[in-house]
């Protein structure tokens, strides 16, 4: 699944049960359970035997004969499921998921397809009753549940949930489609609702004549069965978890295509949108190509369908050969879209393809390690897109994956990327960016470790040894090491004895014990900071703990680096030679010849290893003065790498605020986008903190100090729509930057593009959001912008209006935004977190979004359900720009007042230890940030 702008939403895990209306109910209650399971010792309620929160693992789907007709005209889905069994164990009831179904009629039957009980009922466990010695008959054979249900289709984003769209016309359509990961299946029908439950599914489906129908597989035959009424019967599926299972019933339109193995790729939108689904049919069937052959395993499926949704909250879903997308992650309309729009399509569906074979072929156990798919996708987007689309220079972006990684690992509020989840908030909010970004960081770490031919020779014998099944960490680790016991060796196909597996890793003269390196990154949270300094020929190394909200004066700082260790692989370069130089540091401290000749020392080679360098002594000064001599000399992810780690490291006290501002002195003669965006970036970050405080002396001395010091590099972006990928993400970044910082020439290209876009209607091709962000601060104009909101046909498109008209000034106006998002129907509720995110970060807005969020609490968390990615995201980010004592008391007096629902949220302290940063940030560098400011500015 891929996160909107990175994040994702989850479903609550829960088992539901009613209890019998009969005695009978209170007699199967006194039975025995099952034979070798222990009990919870009375945890649960007593008419309901079963009280884990995870399934008995002795009763086995295998298959699923899956009956639906969801009724778009009434809202309602009807519906009957038959599951082959396999019990394992003696037992006298089966229990297994069900939420908000009404249940009408349960049925069993034996291997003989004879009946064993048939209770009606709303239970989503199904006991036995007295004077049925199933006991023994259930042990080691095959059995059938069979379950009539019937349900409302769901409002908001998850189950089988209703979604519209609404034509040239002014006709609202109406669709319904499913989101199930991770646990929502159990909405659409009953079932073993977990990821190592996998089982094939054969489906059929009743809809309209006006509609369509798709699943997961392609369609065997149609059956009419009235004039009103068709029926949709569906190829049996590949076995698979339910959390994958997907089903859309709609009126879209479709192009296809067929990749070089002959899967059938099709793209589905609402038909006025189909001018825009060509390109995406061209990235699907180029990655699904490249995949194939790089995982040297063909996908599975006849055919490949990625449809948008209209109603999504996430950015995307990677149901087994259906896969879901928000409009803005799969549509490119080639008249309105950016590049930047265009490489964000390409990098989600690349997301999505890589998940059919991490995620759908081989599937975590369970959701403590939901990092094997989703940080594995989000490392194969960049090795597919660089593959397949290297005009787009996708691996310029990877260090900002790495770089917010960082920034959450830096707090201490952050977790293990292989962390506990037995509860649906744990669940839900393994979907992070630990999981994500933090995953593939420290899968590139470890490519550039193992070498791009070792990496992919490992994975393809994990996805080769576990498909159609479940895998964990160790399995991996075991992979890539070559490595496997006795029972396990076979000659070649999965993996190999140790006297071959040694001949692959060795490391500085030692085998190397990956399951030990690898654990010391995924079983522990935080990001190392590796201190070095210069004595001689020798490096001297320490490693630590790298933490931004407290600092090590606190009295608890002590406590928090206790127990930290990390395996660190790590690289380094000198001005003596250009090797690059390897060692790995296993302990505290310890120390790596660097040589006499040295003048300079620079680690963490081209920042592939996931950890920050700290240069005590001169190394800083010598790094500041070879980037103002010669910066050629390092390479740009070097570069990019030196400016993160030095304003990382001033919040912590290691570096001065004065050092970071020199090291960037020689960003006027950088010519290369990435670099100068990380350091355009710090000082705008630090222009919109201040912006909104009392230091107006301070405020305006850094917006007089950026546009001199940047004005070169300014007055160099030209308005036109020209220049690769990169080249037009530097050209917005500054031209915004300029106009936000009310540099008039800026102001004035922009106002006049505005008032002729205005007039003209005509399309826009450069720079739109800025200019229509300096359009909106105008009434005309913001109340223009909106009729062209409402007007447009393109969801990106209107994400660059929406984004304008939450930089007014106008509070009235920002109100009104946020009431419209709210309503959901102008302002799609899809689309709230991101508004409320936009106002909050507009200065003149920050304390309505705040205020915005605790009025409507409630009705948030209704809506989009506690720790999903919307309340995640609402909590974080209207917050973010918080920076005093009396900010960060507000927020603990509301989550103090929400404690039963805050104190579940990993998201409540994030929020905290965010704001705490930027308190210590503003006490330790406001009064060195205005002391350089004053030196530098005459």
């Amino acid at each position: 699944m891929s996160s909107n702008m990175s994040v994702v939403t989850l479903l609550t895990l829960t088992l539901l049960a009613a209890m019998f209306r009969s005695s009978s109910a209170h007699q199967a209650s006194s039975s025995i359970g099952p034979q070798g399971e222990a009990s919870n010792g009375g945890a649960a309620d007593p008419a309901f035997p079963w009280s884990h929160l995870r399934l008995p693992s002795y009763i086995v789907p295998v298959h699923y004969e899956l009956r639906l007709h969801p009724n778009l005209t009434e809202l309602r889905l009807s519906g009957s499921v038959r599951v082959q069994v396999e019990v394992k164990n003696d037992t006298n009831w089966v229990v297994l998921h069900s939420k908000a179904l009404n249940i009408s009629n349960a049925m069993l039957l034996d291997h003989k397809r004879e009946k064993k009980s048939n209770n009606p009922t709303e239970q989503s466990i199904i006991l036995l009753g007295p004077g049925l010695t199933l006991a023994v008959s259930l042990s080691g054979h095959t059995y059938f549940l069979h379950l009539q249900f019937g349900a409302e289709l769901t409002e908001g984003f998850y189950g089988f949930y209703k979604s519209s769209y609404k034509t040239g016309a002014g006709e609202t359509r109406v669709l319904a489609s499913t989101h199930f990961e991770p646990t929502s299946a159990r909405k659409a029908f009953p079932c073993f609702d977990e990821p190592s439950f996998k089982a094939n599914y054969t489906v059929t489906i009743r809809r309209s004549p006006e509609h369509i129908a798709l699943s997961n597989m392609p369609i065997e035959k149609t059956v009419r069965l009235n004039e009103d009424l068709m029926e949709d019967h569906f190829a049996t599926s590949v076995k698979m978890s339910t959390y994958l299972v997907a089903f859309v019933i709609c009126d879209f339109r479709s192009v296809s295509a067929t990749t070089s193995s002959g899967v059938k790729v099709s793209i589905y939108a609402a038909p006025e949108k189909l001018h825009q689904t060509h390109y995406a049919l061209e990235v699907a069937v180029k990655t699904l190509d490249f995949y194939e052959k790089y995982f040297n395993i063909n996908y599975p499926l006849p055919k490949q369908d990625l449809i948008a949704i209209p109603d999504f909250e996430s950015g995307a879903m990677e149901n087994w050969g259906l896969t879901t997308y928000r409009e803005t992650s799969l549509l490119y309309d080639p008249r309105s879209s950016s590049a930047q729009d265009k490489l964000w399509v390409t990098m989600v569906i690349a997301h999505e393809l890589a998940h059919q074979w991490f995620g759908n072929l081989v599937t975590m156990v369970w959701w403590n390690d939901i990092w094997l798919n989703e940080g594995f996708a989000r490392y194969m987007e960049y090795i597919a897109v660089e593959a397949t689309y290297p005009e787009l220079h996708v691996e310029e972006y990877l260090l900002n994956v790495c770089f917010a990684a960082v920034g959450r690992d830096s707090l201490n509020s952050s977790r293990p990327i292989s962390s506990a989840a037995e509860n649906p908030t744990q669940i839900r909010e393994m979907f992070d960016t630990v999981s994500y970004d933090k995953g593939a960081c420290v899968l590139h770490m470890l490519r550039h470790f193992l070498t791009d031919e070792v990496f992919q020779s490992g994975i393809v014998r994990y996805l080769r040894k576990f498909s159609y099944g479940n895998a964990q960490n160790q399995d991996l680790w075991d992979s890539l090491a070559n490595t496997c016991s006795e029972e396990d060796f076979t000659s070649g196909k999965f993996c190999y004895n140790d006297r071959q597996a040694s001949k692959n890793y060795l490391f500085a003269g030692e085998h190397l014990n990956l399951t030990a390196m690898m654990n010391t990154w995924t079983l522990q949270k935080g990001v190392p900071l590796v201190t070095v300094t210069r004595e001689g020929s020798r490096l001297l190394l320490k490693q630590e703990r790298f933490l931004k909200a407290v600092l090590p004066s606190d009295p608890v700082w002590a406590t928090l680096q206790q127990g930290y260790l990390w395996h660190i692989p790590l690289t380094f370069k000198t001005s003596s030679s250009r090797t690059v130089h390897r060692h790995l540091m296993v302990t505290k401290t310890d120390s790596v010849d660097v040589g006499d000749q040295a003048s300079w020392v620079k680690v963490n080679t081209d920042m592939a290893g996931y950890y920050l360098v700290h240069y005590e002594g001169r190394g800083w000064d010598q790094l500041t003065q070879l980037l103002r001599e010669n910066h050629t000399a390092l390479s740009y992810h070097d570069r990019t790498h030196l400016i993160h780690n030095a304003f990382q490291l001033i919040v912590t006290g290691k570096l001065s605020m004065g050092r970071a501002l020199d090291l960037i002195g020689y960003l006027p003669s950088e010519t290369h986008t990435v670099p100068l965006l990380e350091g355009l970036g710090f000082l705008g970050a630090y222009y919109r903190m201040l912006e909104k405080t009392a230091e107006h002396d301070v405020t305006q001395k850094l917006r007089t100090y950026i546009l001199r010091f940047f004005g070169d590099v300014i007055d160099r972006q030209t308005w036109e729509d020209k220049g690769s990928v990169t080249e037009r993400h530097l050209r917005s970044e500054v031209i915004s930057l300029a106009c936000d910082l009310g540099h008039a020439p800026c102001l004035r290209q922009a106002n006049q593009r505005f008032a002729d876009w205005l007039h003209s209607e005509g399309k826009l091709r450069s720079a739109v959001s800025t200019i229509y962000s300096v359009g909106a601060q105008d009434e005309r104009g913001w109340e223009f912008l909106l009729h062209a909101y409402t007007a447009s046909p393109s969801e990106t498109h209107k994400h660059k209006i929406l984004s304008a008209m939450g930089s007014s000034r106008d509070k009235n106006k920002l109100s009104r935004l946020l009431e419209m998002a709210l309503e959901g129907e102008v302002i799609r509720n899809q689309d709230l977190s991101t508004l409320v995110y936009l106002v909050a970060r507009n200065p003149h807005g920050q304390q309505l979004a705040w205020a915005f969020f605790k009025k409507n609490w409630g009705f948030l968390v209704q809506k989009f359900q506690l720790s999903s990615f919307c309340i995640r995201s609402l909590m974080v980010g209207t917050t973010a720009w918080f920076s005093s004592a009396e900010e960060l008391s507000d927020m603990r007096s509301f989550f103090q007042s929400i404690e039963e629902q805050a104190s579940q949220l990993r998201a409540t302290q994030v929020a905290l230890d965010n704001v705490q940063k930027n308190v210590l940030w503003m006490e330790m560098n406001l009064g060195p940030l205005r002391d350089w400011l004053n030196r530098h500015i005459h």
